[in-house]
């Protein structure tokens, strides 16, 4: 990420894609090609991707289809975090079983359906559930990439208070970001 000069609030993010699927006679045919491909972010390890088992590509690295519904979540959890923070929510464990429906045309293209999000959230003890829970809708209102698509992104997040007083650690001084408007 840089930003953008001349651009206030403006960020610019940069990846460069690799192709590695010449098998010999590049795409001659459809079938005689490799879907694997490397993803190269300045300063940070490689990923290995691939199509989808179903359009032939391989089903033991990340493909597309994997990355968009995990942007999705990532980028909600940490909207999410940054709420409960500010809110003085003592987030203490956090899983999301995210999943999307996308949905095929006879032309060979398609688009996500929808997106579903399933957080489960602990909570220490003495933390305001109602409020926990209402902070999912602003935190979707806030992701960045959730407000870039225009698929429904679904919401199932699930509270509960943490019984185990040894999951909880006391706060720490606010920094500089946790303590600004």
């Amino acid at each position: 990420m840089s930003v953008s000069p001349g651009r206030k609030n403006a960020h610019d993010y940069k990846a460069h894609l690799i192709w590695d699927g010449n098998l010999g006679d590049g795409t001659s045919t459809y079938t005689g090609y490799g879907r694997k491909y490397r993803l190269q972010i300045d300063g940070k390890p490689d990923i290995t991707g691939s199509a989808d088992p179903i359009f032939r590509g391989d089903a033991n690295v990340y493909n597309p289809e994997d990355l968009f519904v995990a942007a999705l979540s990532s980028c909600h959890l940490l909207s999410y975090l940054a709420l409960c923070a500010r809110s003085k929510i003592n987030v203490i464990a956090y899983e999301d079983e995210a999943s999307g429906t996308l949905l095929l045309r006879p032309d060979g293209g398609g688009k996500f359906e929808s997106v579903t999000l399933r957080p489960k959230v602990t909570l220490a003890p003495g933390s305001d559930e109602k409020r926990a829970l209402e902070l999912h809708e602003t935190a979707h209102d806030l992701c960045f990439i959730a407000a870039s698509v225009s698929i429904p992104i679904l919401h199932e997040p699930q509270i509960r208070i943490s019984q185990d007083a040894e999951t909880t650690k006391p706060a720490q001084k606010p920094t500089e970001m946790e303590s600004r408007p």
